[in-house]
């Protein structure tokens, strides 16, 4: 049960350090002291919402309630995110790698495009993905598009099932990219079917080694920012195993695999860098791929 709500709960460095040791040792995820401001002002946001008036009977409740510890970790990894939020990444999706793809996969047996968005929210980047692709890939129907979108919250993941939206989070889309691809009811827009289709919303932790087969395309964006040095080499040697030869790695601004002893190839795309796995020739399409 919660306590009764307290104005002002005292919390002290000796208590924040247990708690962000403990969602380490359950997570992988490390708030170091880059973060330290906001991770405190949001640890003590969560406790006044809780009522609890200080951390003690707090972390007791995290330690033996996945709920209670689920609810602090969403609060702590909450992002604003949008449909399209960096129009440069999905510039270099288009303009690169589904002309990429189609050159090498088109004619294959089962025509398969898979694509990993790793920490994805509340879903707007894998329906961004969605979305770029029915718009710029020729014969998009012809494909079997498979698009595994995994979040370390229950909460995000529940939002990007329902793929229900405010106009708000729509801001970078056309007015006919939302007619095509969006219904609107009231004040909420839901995903259509054609795109939710090819989305598959699961639970992952990174710092845990999952299988997830093999990937065209990782889309990892501001997520390594959360884990330690060795666990960032971690994540990143599973994604690199996981990419198909040609493959491709999307990172945030901040992050690179520069730490990292793997074999990636920077390649730069207007103001993107993206980074691909070596081992499968480019070749000019020899028919209509992804559009101009």
């Amino acid at each position: 049960m919660k306590e009764k709500p307290a104005a002002n709960p005292k919390v002290s460095e000796r208590e924040l350090n247990e708690i962000r040791v403990l969602i380490e040792q359950r997570s992988g995820i490390q708030f170091d002291e880059s973060r330290e401001r906001f991770f405190s002002t949001r640890v003590l946001e969560h406790l006044r919402e809780r009522g609890y008036a200080d951390a003690t009977a707090f972390f007791r409740r995290i330690a033996s309630s996945n709920a209670e510890y689920d609810s602090l970790l969403e609060r702590l990894l909450t992002q604003e995110t949008s449909f399209f939020r960096y129009p440069a990444v999905y510039e270099a999706l288009v303009r690169r790698i589904l002309p990429d793809m189609h050159a090498r996969k088109f004619w294959e047996k089962d025509r398969t495009l898979r694509i990993w968005s790793a920490g994805c929210a509340t879903g707007e980047e894998p329906y961004s993905i969605a979305i770029a692709i029915a718009d710029a890939l020729d014969f998009a129907e012809a494909w079997n598009i498979e698009i595994l979108a995994t979040d370390i919250s229950h909460r995000a993941l529940k939002h990007g099932e329902r793929g229900v939206y405010t106009r708000r989070g729509l801001a970078n889309l056309t007015p006919e990219q939302i007619k095509t691809h969006f219904a609107v009811d009231a004040h909420h827009y839901k995903v259509r079917p054609r795109v939710r289709r090819w989305v598959t919303f699961s639970l992952m932790n990174l710092a845990q080694a999952t299988y997830v087969g093999r990937m065209d395309c990782i889309f990892c964006m501001n997520v390594l920012i959360y884990f330690s040095d060795e666990q960032r080499i971690a994540v990143l040697q599973r994604m690199y195993d996981s990419l198909e030869p040609g493959g491709y790695l999307f990172l945030g601004h901040s992050e690179s695999v520069a730490s990292a002893s793997l074999k990636f190839e920077s390649i730069l795309h207007g103001d993107c860098i993206l980074y691909r796995k070596p081992g499968a020739a480019v070749e000019a399409p020899s028919v209509a791929g992804a559009r101009s």
